[in-house]
């Protein structure tokens, strides 16, 4: 049976000679590079970034919600629903909870604390940022994909996660 751990016993046997064998090498040298737990890390990180930076801009101060940030789901931001525009629902509070989300699920995130959950709370607010932007289909894709692959693979061993029973 493999698992992630097979190349510690490739480094027990000889190396194959031939084309095989420089494949089994190059794919060793790139399972080194690429650990899993730093690679969780940069997952957590990279999909933080971007959410971070726009939830500050959200912000004139503690809990003091941007006179911006509410005029944009109050007259700019629309739902994009079965071809119609729909306006958000109560936008400052849509527009506050927004700006609590873009701030606590990065920094969750990267603290890796409730990863999965922070994963998941961060994919559903793409899915709205995609019904309201929907010409960032490839950049909400990228944060989707990332998104999924926190919350299928666990936040790694960098994570506070690990400290917390049953979050792992």
């Amino acid at each position: 049976m493999s698992s992630m751990f097979d190349h510690e016993t490739a480094a027990v046997s000889p190396p194959r000679p031939g084309p095989a064998g420089l494949l089994e090498r190059a794919s060793g040298i790139v399972r080194a590079v690429a650990q899993p737990d730093l690679t969780a890390l940069a997952l957590r990180v990279a999909l933080a970034v971007p959410f971070y930076k726009s939830g500050i801009l959200k912000w004139d101060g503690f809990l003091q919600l941007s006179s911006s940030a509410s005029f944009l789901f109050a007259s700019e931001f629309k739902l994009h629903i079965a071809g119609a525009q729909i306006g958000y629902p109560f936008p400052d509070v849509m527009a506050f909870a927004a700006g609590i989300g873009e701030i606590v699920l990065p920094i969750l995130l990267v603290i890796g604390l409730f990863t999965r959950f922070a994963a998941l709370g961060l994919l559903v607010m793409t899915a709205i940022i995609q019904l309201t932007v929907p010409s960032g289909w490839a950049i909400h894709l990228t944060w989707a994909a990332m998104a999924l692959a926190i919350m299928a693979l666990g936040p790694g061993r960098i994570a506070a996660d690990r400290f917390v029973p049953g979050l792992k």
